[in-house]
């Protein structure tokens, strides 16, 4: 046994690698069960040092068609900030660095889970930079890391929660591959959660752009680029499903977050779910993220729950 799987800690970095043989305890003040739960902290990138850079297909769309203003962009984002306040989540926050110009996406360097946090393997190079930075800030708050993805890519967008103890990973290949998603599953087997592989189209970036979680047994998909055998799997575990239109789904409107207790902040682009939410009784804080979603992420993507409260 290693040293990094026997447990490392000192004053100043805990490294609490998984039990590679499962039953990992989960922590204690950090983490999650579900995606559901009441959210309290969370993980937030700034976009001081934001470009407009080629990450996906759909940021390189914009790109050639109308690139992002930056300046509306940083707006924006305070404006995202300001929801968060509104709903009382205390917000952690990356330390900007020029170097890292797509850190606001701060779901993607690295995934929290029960156990401490996941530090995730960039695609693009000019990114991975991040996952240090990711190490960082756990080291900070004193979060443990649960452990790091060596196999193959891997990006914490495809690090869906559905309900406790089931995750849905997404695999689309130019972001995710196989061999990282395949490490992650691997371990989340062991620690006894159903697991599910989601193979997506690279298009369609990672799988929070297309299946979101709402509310317990309540789940936003978007039923026309969502495989049929994902949906049927959904349902069978006993969630209903509020459909995305695709139009919606490609200005990232079921990229929104879930803050528990019937609270959602979404994309005010995302007409139809806010319309279906507040019909429900859902308090939606609808934000406009046009300008900043044209570099590639939504409101999903730029969050990063590091706790949310049972019950």
């Amino acid at each position: 046994m290693t040293r990094h799987e026997q447990g490392f800690d000192s004053d100043a970095f805990t490294l609490k690698r998984r039990n590679p043989n499962g039953g990992t305890q989960p922590l204690k003040g950090w983490g999650f069960r579900n995606e559901t739960d009441p959210l309290t902290d969370v993980l937030l990138g700034s976009p001081a040092f934001l470009r407009h850079m080629a990450t996906s297909s759909l940021s390189r769309k914009h790109l050639r068609e109308a690139p992002c203003n930056i300046q509306t962009a940083q707006a924006q984002h305070k404006e995202l900030v300001a929801a968060y306040e509104h709903f009382g989540v205390k917000i952690h926050w990356h330390e900007p660095e020029p170097e890292l110009p797509m850190q606001v996406y701060s779901r993607d360097s690295s995934v929290m889970t029960p156990y401490g946090a996941i530090i995730t393997a960039m695609a693009n190079w000019w990114r991975r930079g991040e996952n240090y930075a990711a190490i960082r800030i756990y080291e900070k708050l004193g979060i443990p890391i649960y452990d790091m993805v060596t196999a193959g890519t891997f990006e914490g967008g495809d690090f869906n929660v559905i309900e406790e103890g089931c995750v849905l990973i997404g695999c689309g290949g130019a972001r995710t591959q196989e061999e990282g998603a395949r490490q992650v599953e691997e371990w989340f087997r062991r620690e006894g959660w159903e697991t599910r592989l989601a193979f997506i189209d690279e298009y369609y970036v990672h799988i929070d752009l297309m299946v979101v979680p709402i509310a317990p047994k309540l789940t936003a998909v978007c039923l026309a680029c969502t495989e049929p055998d994902i949906v049927d799997w959904l349902k069978a575990k006993g969630h209903e499903i509020i459909d995305v239109p695709f139009e919606d789904t490609m200005n990232l409107g079921c990229n929104f977050m879930a803050l528990g207790k019937d609270r959602i902040i979404a994309p005010s682009s995302s007409r139809t779910l806010i319309d279906k939410l507040r019909a429900r009784g859902f308090e939606v804080a609808a934000v406009d993220m046009s300008e900043i979603s044209k570099t590639g992420g939504g409101i999903h993507c730029m969050a990063q729950a590091l706790v949310r409260s049972a019950g």
